[in-house]
């Protein structure tokens, strides 16, 4: 238990300096330079158990942001609830996670589970009439990104991110550059009791609305028992992608990206 207090702890910032790392990714988004040794493009953010359980304390509220920074030279996001009325709720300090090399490989897990209904009839005479089987189709009953999708977008952020930052800081000098993240609460599972950690990667995917690729944030969830559901027609996976960038897409009144703190 002291560990858990230790890790939280340690990786909790007080706003001021959440302030100051905000302004620092704000000032260097028109820097390619300083970009590429920021973010390598394979790597990624480990949301820990601390960290989700002090989520858990907002749990009830639909959003919460992830805010980009720049701490001890290094690239973080920084986590704050918002409530319903999409303003940051105020606190002394916040979660945060340095971007970091992955330390083993990746598992993105997608399950479909099927019911097989067989049915037979009998007659008065208890003759055999008639007999068939049918296929419960799977049926998502939570928000999930296809596997292949998540895939498709993670490596076209590993072959093509970089490329994606050039064009950005020299067609807009940086100002079309993420400078936070909108997440849904949902998709960060905070009401799953078997919940050990989250691995975040950036992603590319194409807007249809904006006409143009934009970056996201992939959530990859792990359990600690995956395959702990009930059998039936569903599907589950540990992989969802609701994440959505600011700048294009902020909000009134968190309009004023860079200035959340």
């Amino acid at each position: 238990m002291l560990m858990s207090t230790l890790n939280i702890v340690d990786y909790m910032l007080p706003v001021e300096e959440c302030r100051a790392a905000s302004n620092q990714w704000k000032a260097c988004l028109s820097d390619f330079s300083k970009i590429q040794k920021l973010i390598p493009t394979n790597y990624v953010f480990n949301i820990s158990r601390e960290h989700l359980e002090w989520m858990k304390g907002f749990k009830d509220y639909k959003d919460f942001c992830a805010a980009v920074g720049i701490y001890r030279d290094r690239l973080i996001l920084i986590f704050y609830p918002m409530n319903n009325d999409g303003v940051k709720i105020d606190v002394k300090e916040y979660p945060y996670s340095f971007l970091t090399e992955l330390e083993k490989d990746l598992r993105l897990q997608e399950i479909q589970e099927y019911t097989l209904i067989r049915n037979a009839v009998l007659s008065k005479d208890l003759e055999s009439m008639e007999k068939n089987a049918n296929m419960g189709l799977p049926v998502s009953n939570t928000p999930i990104l296809e596997q292949d999708k998540a895939v498709d977008a993670i490596e076209r952020w590993r072959n093509q991110g970089m490329d994606w930052f050039y064009k950005e800081t020299r067609e807009n000098q940086g100002s079309g550059i993420f400078r936070k993240f909108y997440v849904p609460t949902a998709d960060l599972c905070l009401s799953d009791e078997g919940l050990a950690g989250i691995t975040c990667s950036f992603g590319i995917r194409y807007n249809d609305i904006y006409g143009k690729m934009l970056v996201t944030l992939i959530f990859i969830s792990f359990r600690e028992n995956l395959r702990n559901a009930e059998l039936g027609a569903e599907s589950i996976s540990n992989t969802y992608d609701w994440a959505k960038p600011c700048p294009p897409i902020c909000r009134i009144p968190d309009i004023d990206v860079g200035s959340e703190f």
